[in-house]
């Protein structure tokens, strides 16, 4: 008998249905449930995945409800109101955090067993919130973190150097918003970091990379500036993600986990480089850090937890 791979995602707005998309096109699972508030909107998305079921494999994708997720092995939280203009992440605390309590306990209640996926920002925040909510283990509640931010760090370094981003090793830590951190004193092309010599005939230039990292970090402000908000490559970041998790690959990515004294850091989560497979979070890799950066860390830490403590859990 071959064995389902079920795949819920609460929130069918952007985020959400981009994630359903890239997980249909990617056959990643071989059911995708979709819930909503809304649940006319959930109906939609899933008809107009359906629809183009003949250019893609089989997968069967509908409408549910909480209960329809008792078999799923991952679920990916997408729902809450999307970033506006000029917000940062951390103004969608308020107005996100609420809606997470019913959630929870819904999830609780009828899936138990399965890994959740938080996509819904602020991310470490609410990370830490459906952590603190829920029964389930820590390590089976992960946040997106700064997956996204690290690719396009990547992106834009393999642009920067003429070499594809995927030969490109770089990593952002910390919180998935303003205070992230650039690791700058691992980034390396192939084997050869690039303060170490010229890389391919071309100097590193400290000025040129700081620019560089401010593209990073406003990303996602500058796409929001152009066209409402951002979907599709948090999209592609959530099914990696599920990915990992269903085919147990053990993957190094850069998600959002609890820390419990990781570099004198604790009671917040953050991204580090973490091993990724079936079991959620199965350990953290904590790379020697350079003085500076191991105290943007510590602030980027702080950071998250001024906004927590200002939280009624």
């Amino acid at each position: 008998m071959i064995q389902k791979r079920t795949v819920g995602i609460i929130g069918c707005g952007n985020v959400g249905s981009a994630a359903a998309y890239v997980l249909f096109n990617r056959d990643v699972a071989s059911d995708i449930i979709l819930v909503d508030k809304d649940p006319r909107r959930a109906e939609g998305e899933a008809m107009d995945l359906m629809h183009g079921q003949a250019f893609a494999e089989p997968v069967n994708v509908r409408a549910g409800t909480f209960e329809d997720l008792a078999g799923a092995q991952v679920i990916v939280m997408a729902a809450g109101t999307p970033r506006k203009e000029g917000e940062s992440r951390l103004d969608l605390l308020n107005r996100n955090v609420t809606i997470l309590r019913d959630i929870v306990q819904q999830l609780d209640t009828f899936a138990p067993n399965a890994i959740l996926v938080i996509a819904t920002n602020p991310v470490d925040i609410v990370t830490y919130v459906v952590q603190k909510l829920s029964q389930r283990p820590s390590r089976t509640v992960i946040g997106t973190g700064t997956m996204l931010d690290t690719a396009r760090f990547r992106a834009l370094l393999g642009k920067y150097y003429g070499v594809d981003p995927r030969s490109v090793h770089a990593y952002i830590l910390g919180e998935h918003g303003d205070s992230e951190v650039p690791i700058w004193s691992k980034v390396s092309i192939g084997a050869l970091r690039i303060f170490e010599g010229p890389v391919l005939g071309k100097e590193t230039d400290r000025a040129s990379l700081d620019r560089l990292f401010q593209d990073v970090r406003f990303a996602g402000k500058e796409v929001i500036a152009r066209k409402g908000f951002t979907s599709a490559a948090i999209g592609l970041v959530i099914a990696e993600l599920v990915e990992t998790i269903l085919d147990d690959q053990h993957t190094v990515l850069t998600v959002s986990v609890h820390l419990d004294g990781e570099y004198g850091i604790s009671n917040v989560c953050l991204s580090l480089p973490c091993v990724v497979g079936h079991l959620g979070v199965e350990g953290c890799i904590l790379p020697h850090l350079e003085p500076e950066e191991l105290s943007a860390l510590k602030q980027s830490a702080q950071v998250l937890k001024d906004m927590i403590q200002h939280l009624n859990l």
